[in-house]
């Protein structure tokens, strides 16, 4: 397994760094970021595949303001270490969302999860209850997804990519392959542009440690490759949660017709179009995105 990326060094500009901390929870140490506020409701962004907590750099302190908010990076990406073997699927790491807020201090009112593109996945995880178990911790009042990753690729895209990651995933020498790859500016460029957004220039550094880093980039595989989007697609219609879905209309990762499609898997999600904006909607226009979040959660009663 590559070496993590190191926080005295690779974090040294890390946004937000006044508000990190690492935690050690569900067997592995994590690291999260935390504005705690008092007598406030929890809110907790996930951020998705191959992203980190620098996602939310932009619209954390404007949530901040009305929530005691928790901003972890998943397991295996940026500074949290690497799930363990079998767990970085949907549920091993809504079990790690959950075991990590167990060890932060306790926050008054219902939680409210966003999460972005796969991480609205590992929010939905959080809210399902799983047959014979009790819940790892508390059920999610709200989720609201961000150009959310909840239905499987169509076409030779969807039988492709999950057995493509699994075999990509087990040679240890593809993330150095990767990362090797990813030093080259115009490959992160691409792969940026791809999204449809357009990411400031401090966010496009932090995109391009990332990618550069061989640790990072064997958790995003591993996350990759243990994804089963058809059973959580199965599992949809069971979703108790209020869900509601803020969709980039420029979408250029997650299509945006999807939205509608979990609309019919869901009858009580709603749905929130964004034109012009693409899969980084909320690193685009985070004042934006911010507002339409609070007033979705606002609505919820989940908001301080």
């Amino acid at each position: 397994m590559p070496a993590a990326m190191d926080w005295d060094s690779d974090g040294a500009d890390w946004p937000h760094r006044e508000r990190s901390r690492f935690v050690d929870a569900g067997g592995l140490r994590w690291h999260v970021q935390h504005w705690p506020r008092p007598r406030a409701p929890r809110l907790v962004l996930l951020h998705g595949t191959g992203a980190s907590s620098h996602s939310f750099a932009s619209l954390a302190p404007l949530l901040a303001e009305r929530f005691d908010l928790v901003v972890p990076d998943l397991p295996g990406h940026a500074f949290s270490g690497m799930a363990a073997a079998g767990r970085a699927d949907m549920q091993g790491m809504a079990d790690g969302v959950h075991a990590l807020l167990g060890e932060l201090p306790a926050a008054p009112g219902p939680l409210a999860v966003v999460g972005h593109s796969a991480g609205a996945a590992v929010a939905v995880r959080m809210a399902l209850p799983v047959q014979g178990r009790v819940a790892a911790g508390p059920v999610p009042a709200v989720i609201v997804a961000l150009n959310g990753a909840l239905l499987p690729l169509r076409g030779l895209a969807g039988l492709v990519f999950a057995p493509a990651a699994k075999l990509l995933a087990l040679n240890p020498l593809v993330p150095h392959f990767f990362a090797w790859r990813a030093a080259d500016r115009v490959v992160l460029e691409r792969l940026l542009a791809s999204t449809g957004s357009r990411v400031d220039e401090k966010s496009h550094t932090h995109y391009g440690q990332l990618i550069a880093h061989p640790s990072h980039v064997a958790g995003a595989l591993a996350m990759m490759a243990a994804w089963d989007l058809p059973a959580l697609q199965a599992d949809l219609p069971r979703l108790k949660t209020a869900l509601h879905l803020i969709v980039g209309a420029a979408d250029g990762t997650v299509p945006p017709a999807d939205a509608a499609r979990v609309q019919a898997l869901c009858p009580g999600a709603t749905r929130q179009m964004l034109p012009g904006l693409g899969h980084l909607a909320h690193e685009e226009r985070p004042q934006l995105v911010a507002e339409a979040l609070l007033s979705r959660l606002s609505a919820a009663g989940t908001a301080g």
